[in-house]
């Protein structure tokens, strides 16, 4: 997908996708609604307090609330950090620029640490903003009274936001959820079927647009729907086993169907039609939540292939792979494990030294964007310590990204639209109706865009810089000098935060990539070692459903890396673009181990497959050559694949009760060694 034009990937980001508009018309009425407030009763930092409607989750009444509580306490959090160091420190100015640096540290730490990484930088940004109130030398009242303001006037849109959300929001998140998994199954069942046949060109045209357009909308949307559902605690009802990394599964498949459909306009050779309809009858049964388990229902493509078609079928076998609902319902904890069982802090994050490094260096910019822009006197690029924590992501290519999605959203809302608006609206605007008129447009504008999957941040960004520029008082903006300033507090960050993370203390996003997909595997490794665990069974569950949230999480934010591995720069970056989608593979071919290991867990009538001491001995054995995996991943090693059939015993294959579970086992580990092969081949 990373050859595909820019100007077609906009377009093809920009289409409509099911729910878009109806997230778009909330915010703006969300956004009037605020606006009104906010004019009615003169409050100021309006622009700063329009903003947080964007960061209120949608996903459903209940998660808006729960978002919105989050804010408000990561708000409160920051006056009382400010306050507090203040009052502890009697106003002393090195300890406020040392607060900078502390509080950069910690929000970076809790980003990378924590379950809930959207609310630290809040807190980071926040507290910078208040406690620079005290270095420009106003009363200590007015001090506290603009620092209760910013909280008020943050609170305002939050609360309008969820009672926006409680009245119009979606109440039946699990009907979505299995709505978008069977719209794209069917088009990617429709796609095929055509390709296999000897279709009419305008239909085939049209379903391909159909996979291209839902390929377009990613992931985001069904992984919120997702997150409603775990954080109400609902029934899922029809959706299957594994539904968050099934989920992950299929917008891979969309993606590598969409390539194929790019590249082949026409109908394929007769050799390819019999294999386009094994994969259109793999769809239909998918979007029936049917899994087809019969051996040979699609072959073994090699791990190296570059086919295209062969990477569809081979992104449908770690599907099949997937534990099967057949004949029996499913336990519902294996659907959708409730956010409650989930524990706040990811296990081994705070003492993580790339974590740590990560957090220093954020530190670092924030501290030394907050002394500049003070020791020149200029308050108005105040905006580079908050594009520090916006920006801040721990991956070069990441990093990138957001660069170049900042400064086009700060052109587009702070220099065209703010700039435009100040020079050629404003002055003819006398009412508060065209003030939310044209409010409401940006908003409507801003996000349309932040609902799309690639250019989302451009939206947030063009809300945000398009606030800040219009939105300085009660009255209408007269100066063109806030848009030049808070432009160039924009392109102060980035140069700062170039030369750290880039030039100073440079991480590849694919050497970040290589790190998640080690975690992965010791996910994997700790499932595998808990028969060894004297522990009782609702403890094993306990810790394996841990690990089954970590490892859905970890899977998701790979396939949103290898989409930013196309922003590296440098002669490596297309070893850099085949590692990442080799990584990819690993990780889905080991989801799939883990998810058939998890059943067993799962399963107390199959008390004995864990217990047995042959199987206990397979496990180990598959643990300690994923241990070799890791390691070889990270260190960039060749690895040397093991037979662990002829390790473990011809018997073990053929027994009656356990052999089929043995053979699949060892089955998928062996694909497994094949990709950990080629990925540390390719170094």
């Amino acid at each position: 997908m990373n050859s595909i034009p820019w100007v077609n990937r906009i377009w093809q980001d920009l289409q409509p996708m099911p729910g878009r508009l109806n997230s778009s018309l909330r915010i703006v009425l969300a956004t009037a609604i605020t606006l009104i407030l906010y004019m009615v009763w003169r409050m100021p930092f309006a622009s700063v307090g329009l903003f947080f409607i964007f960061i209120v989750g949608r996903d459903s009444p209940s998660v808006s609330f729960r978002s919105g509580l989050l804010a408000m306490v990561t708000l409160v959090a920051s006056v009382i950090a400010e306050i507090g160091v203040v009052i502890v420190t009697d106003n002393d100015p090195m300890a406020r620029v040392l607060s900078v640096a502390i509080v950069g540290f910690i929000a970076a730490m809790l980003a990378v640490s924590t379950t809930l990484p959207a609310f630290p930088p809040i807190w980071g940004f926040i507290f910078c903003t208040l406690i620079a109130l005290w270095e420009t030398h106003v009363p200590e009242d007015t001090a506290v009274k603009n620092s209760l303001w910013l909280l008020a006037a943050t609170a305002l849109p939050v609360a309008v936001s969820i009672a926006v959300e409680y009245v119009f929001g979606i109440r039946h998140p699990v009907d979505e959820l299995q709505a978008a998994r069977r719209t794209r199954y069917l088009a990617l069942e429709a796609m095929y079927r055509l390709y296999s046949q000897e279709a009419d060109a305008a239909k085939l045209l049209e379903a391909r647009l159909r996979v291209i357009r839902l390929a377009a909308a990613g992931q985001q949307e069904m992984q919120r729907l997702y997150n409603t559902i775990v954080d109400r605690d609902l029934d899922p009802g029809p959706l299957p086993v594994g539904a968050r990394v099934r989920i992950s599964m299929l917008a891979q498949l969309m993606d590598v169907s969409a390539a194929f459909a790019t590249q082949h306009s026409e109908e394929p050779a007769p050799e390819k039609r019999q294999r386009c309809a094994r994969i259109a009858d793999v769809c239909r049964d998918f979007s029936d939540n049917f899994s087809p388990n019969e051996e040979g229902v699609l072959p073994i493509r090699a791990y190296e292939s570059t086919i295209l078609l062969d990477r569809v079928e081979r992104i449908l076998q770690d599907i099949l792979a997937m534990p099967s609902q057949r004949g029996i319902p499913p336990d519902r904890r294996m659907i959708a494990l409730p956010s409650n069982k989930v524990p706040y802090f990811i296990p081994g994050a705070l003492t993580n030294k790339n974590n740590v490094a990560f957090a220093l260096k954020l530190s670092l910019c924030a501290t030394a964007c907050y002394i500049l822009y003070f020791a020149v006197d200029w308050p108005g690029i105040s905006t580079a310590v908050t594009t520090v924590f916006i920006t801040g992501l721990s991956t070069t290519g990441a990093i990138k990204q957001k660069y170049i999605y900042r400064i086009m959203g700060a052109i587009i809302g702070g220099l065209i639209l703010g700039l435009g608006a100040t020079a050629f609206l404003f002055p003819y605007m006398d009412s508060i109706t065209s003030l939310v008129v044209l409010m409401g447009a940006v908003a409507l504008l801003s996000a349309w865009i932040a609902g799309g999957r690639r250019f989302n941040y451009v939206g947030l960004q063009i809300a945000f810089s398009f606030y800040l520029v219009a939105l300085e008082g009660f009255s209408a903006p007269t100066q063109l000098a806030p848009a030049r300033d808070r432009l160039a507090g924009i392109l102060l960050a980035l140069i700062v935060m170039w030369v750290v993370f880039d030039r100073l203390w440079p991480v590849r996003t694919v050497t970040i990539m290589r790190r998640t997909l080690a975690s992965v595997l010791q996910n994997d490794i700790g499932l595998l070692r808990l028969d060894h665990e004297t522990i009782d069974h609702e403890e094993r569950l306990r810790r394996a459903d841990t690990l089954r949230d970590r490892i859905g999480k970890t899977v998701a934010s790979l396939r949103t890396m290898n989409d930013e591995v196309g922003y590296e720069l440098g002669v490596d970056r297309q070893r850099h673009v085949r590692a990442s989608e080799a990584i990819v593979k690993a990780a889905f071919t080991t989801v799939a181990i883990f998810w058939n290991e998890l059943a067993v867990v799962h399963g107390e009538l199959q008390w004995n497959f864990i217990q047995d001491p042959v199987l206990v001995e397979m496990r180990k054995q598959m643990a300690d050559r994923m241990e070799v995996m890791a390691e070889s991943v990270v260190e960039k090693k060749q690895y040397t694949i093991t037979d662990l059939k002829a390790a473990v015993g011809p018997e073990l294959l053929e027994m009656p009760r356990y052999g089929e579970y043995a053979r699949n086992a060892l089955s998928r580990f062996h694909e497994l060694q094949l990709t950990i092969s080629e990925l540390c081949r390719d170094v």
